[in-house]
């Protein structure tokens, strides 16, 4: 059974959580929480690998705790979005988010920019976008990220090709006035609806996108505004309870994001926020998404509404140095002042 904190006075009292009823995997997300964020500051302060003692996190490959920390955010956020050698108009901002994020992947961004040069949706030519791309696929290259699935956008768009398809997405898109009608959104689901209208892009992917397009100056909600959980998430919600006490997938993504410091607390947990910044509810929502697969190691008597017993992705260490950075509207980007490699 899992508590509230209250304190009176010195003391502090714990009170049910009921109707609601946890799994082992409860008490699991909230120390993996704090390993992978032990894990991410051990190597920014120069320990040896692996820089845990927990040997699932030293041997699989897990995103960050903070979502904006992982290596492909940061490479949106500095080198796509607040890049002072391109545009920085909202709709070339926003083509370049969509351009970037509908592969997600950063080699596919670069094969483009040295092709190309400056990218830049005045001079946005998808003939010549295609060519470069058809010619990688041609060569066995990966031009998708594996993380997520890119539906193709054939019935809209009706290319044979994947990528072909989704230039076209982001070119309509932007002809249909995405940029003023997100700019012009007085709410983060409001905005997450526009997205979600296009063709392709469910609740998960748009949901996605809106978070990307929120680092950049277009949008300025709060990452704790609203969530969308995603299947990763469910399935580790499943994990977490035996019984969600009549709470949507949503409103557990909440209540875990409300009830962060009283549950590090519980356990005697000290965790290392982001430099000050607490964990947001697309945070959290990442977190059930890697503890569903840190159970299937951890707890595999604890199956949820997943039959999986195997983590695919074993982890590689990345030599290329990443200096951390984040939207400045954030506030915290003062408080870094190390260089890792990561």
């Amino acid at each position: 059974m899992i508590n509230n904190i209250t304190k009176k006075s010195s003391i502090t009292i714990y009170k049910p959580l009921s109707p609601a009823k946890t799994t082992d995997v409860y008490d699991t997300y909230w120390k993996f929480a704090t390993l992978r964020q032990d894990t991410f500051f051990n190597r920014i302060d120069g320990e040896p690998f692996p820089w845990t003692n927990d040997n699932i996190i030293s041997k699989y490959r897990f995103t960050n705790t903070y979502r904006a920390s992982d290596r492909v955010s940061q490479y949106l956020i500095k080198n796509v979005i607040y890049n002072d050698n391109l545009p920085s108009s909202p709709k070339e901002v926003l083509f370049r988010v969509l351009l970037f994020k509908l592969f997600n992947k950063i080699e596919t961004w670069e094969l483009l920019q040295s092709k190309i040069g400056l990218i830049i949706y005045e001079n946005f030519n998808i003939e010549e976008y295609d060519n470069i791309l058809t010619h990688a696929f041609l060569e066995k290259k990966t031009i998708y990220s594996a993380a997520y699935i890119m539906p193709s956008c054939k019935s809209a768009f009706g290319h044979i090709r994947k990528h072909s398809n989704h230039l076209e997405l982001i070119k309509f898109m932007i002809e249909n006035h995405l940029t003023e009608r997100l700019m012009d959104s007085n709410k983060m689901q409001q905005a997450f609806e526009i997205i979600k209208s296009f063709p392709g892009l469910g609740d998960f992917l748009a949901y996605q996108l809106l978070i990307d397009i929120n680092y950049s100056n277009i949008l300025d909600f709060s990452e704790s505004e609203f969530v969308v959980a995603g299947p990763g998430a469910k399935g580790g919600i499943s994990k977490c309870f035996i019984d969600t006490g009549g709470l949507s997938h949503i409103e557990i993504i909440k209540l875990m994001t409300d009830r962060q410091e009283q549950e590090f607390q519980r356990l005697g947990l000290t965790f290392k926020t982001l430099w000050g910044r607490k964990l947001q509810l697309i945070d959290c929502q990442n977190i059930f998404c890697e503890v569903d697969k840190y159970a299937r190691v951890k707890h595999p008597e604890i199956k949820g509404n997943s039959d999986r017993i195997r983590i695919k992705q074993v982890y590689k260490t990345n030599k290329k140095p990443l200096d951390y950075w984040f939207p400045p509207k954030w506030g915290i980007n003062e408080n870094i002042s190390k260089t890792i490699s990561y």
